[in-house]
């Protein structure tokens, strides 16, 4: 992994994030993906039951 220059509009350095930064980030993402989702778009659970399928399975 290398280190990420992030420039403005206009060509400008804005700052660089070091390697240690990105390992860091990739360690949380791993961990937890749900908080690295575009904005808009909501996660989606792993596991997630409804009551009305609880209700459906149980009739059967």
């Amino acid at each position: 992994m290398h280190e990420v220059k992030v420039y403005d509009s206009s060509g400008n350095l804005k700052k660089i994030i070091s390697v240690k930064t990105l390992t860091k980030r990739s360690d949380q993402q791993i961990a937890s993906p749900s908080l690295y989702n575009k904005k808009g778009r909501k996660a989606k659970p792993m596991v997630k039951i409804e009551k009305k399928d609880l209700k459906a399975a149980s009739t059967r």
